[in-house]
């Protein structure tokens, strides 16, 4: 198969997405995005990321951005509400010895820094646009657009996310996203000294966390369990959230509740699921990302999963003598990670709201970090 001679479209700009656009430009592929968002904006607050996406980062060549504009550390501290210090989660150093095991950044800006990769990579980016229609023969894909124009490509990539049109359009009776009962606050605040990696503290229900994403700032996380999936009116944000941290007592994270006010940032997100069985293709369109495999953050392993499919479906139209063939090797290659990290993160998000097992967690926790450290 002659890579150059090949065009294909990515629907949707998000990191699984763009991740491919770079990756397959490195081959000679033709590559196009369509981005419904003419801003191409990311949302959110913090994101959390380990040493697989370090790695990740590494060979998509844009490290050296993340380290300079997020933040980097090894270890995870964890704490009683009252402050006391039980001990370490190690973060073993994956993406190398001279980088440390996990960090953090403001999903914005790394959406930023893919976006200019994406575009030097040599990506034809379409901003404000999406498909109208999807028709596949035995040869490739006709695609029609909301601008009225319409193109013939040989491989279309469904990237649009947990609440995917590809998906639904093309797999009408695919499973759709699942409440999990918890939802998760996040908000943007400085940094006070102490905080130099990330912190937890355990033990009283709801589950609080901080992780630096810069040089001066960092993101507060709180996991609630919330039985129904209600609206929260954004105008009671900022006492909603403080009220979560009433029953801890430790100083530090006393200080950060009288941090949360009105320029926080904050973002609140019921955290949904999604496992769609194999095949994730139909022809020449192909699933990957949040579109057939969205996961809850227990693992802080959402993103790296999209980025990787990214990077391996690059990889196996590389080398692969048939699209046929790249796309049954690259599902092959990623069943068994993804569906490891889904249901491994919504087992851990079952364990919290049950006040259950600390063995079984720990377990969890520790068979997952093993698994993600192997090579994709």
């Amino acid at each position: 198969m002659n890579q150059q001679n090949l065009r294909i479209l990515i629907i949707g700009g998000g990191f699984s997405g763009m991740t491919a656009a770079i990756q397959l430009r490195r081959l000679g592929v033709e590559v196009e995005i369509v981005e419904i968002d003419p801003g191409w904006r990311s949302y959110g607050a913090g994101i959390s990321l380990g040493g697989a996406t370090l790695r990740a980062f590494r060979q998509l060549g844009v490290l050296d951005a993340f380290l300079e504009r997020g933040s980097a550390s090894d270890g995870v501290e964890l704490f009683l509400p009252h402050g006391q210090h039980i001990g370490t989660l190690p973060t073993p150093r994956i993406a190398g010895d001279d980088v440390p095991g996990g960090g953090a950044i403001m999903r914005p800006v790394l959406a930023a820094i893919l976006a200019e990769a994406t575009r030097k990579a040599g990506t034809k980016v379409r901003l404000g646009c999406t498909f109208t229609s999807i028709d596949q023969d035995a040869d490739g894909v006709t695609v029609g657009f909301t601008d009225g124009t319409s193109a013939r490509y040989d491989l279309v990539i469904g990237a649009d996310g947990l609440y995917s049109k590809v998906r639904e359009a093309v797999f009408p009776d695919a499973p759709k996203p699942a409440y999990s009962g918890q939802a998760v606050w996040r908000a943007v605040l400085p940094r006070p000294p102490e905080v130099t990696t990330c912190h937890f503290w355990v033990g009283a229900g709801n589950k609080p966390g901080v992780n630096p994403v810069s040089k001066d700032e960092m993101y507060l996380f709180v996991t609630e369990h919330r039985p129904t999936n209600d609206r929260v009116d954004p105008a009671t944000f900022v006492p909603k959230l403080r009220a979560l941290l009433d029953g801890f007592t430790a100083p530090t994270l006393r200080t950060i509740r009288d941090m949360i006010g009105p320029d926080s940032s904050i973002v609140y997100r019921p955290l949904e699921g999604l496992l769609m069985p194999l095949p994730w293709h139909r022809g020449r369109v192909v699933l990957i990302g949040d579109t057939v495999h969205a996961t809850t953050p227990h693992l802080a392993s959402g993103a790296c999963i999209g980025i990787e499919d990214g990077m391996v479906l690059a990889e196996e139209v590389g080398r692969a003598e048939s699209l046929d063939q790249a796309i049954a090797a690259f599902e092959a290659r990623r069943w068994e990670r993804c569906r490891m990290v889904v249901e491994n993160s919504a087992r851990l998000g079952e364990i919290e709201m049950e006040n259950g097992s600390k063995e079984e967690h720990a377990q969890i926790m520790r068979a997952s970090m093993m698994a993600l450290a192997e090579p994709i």
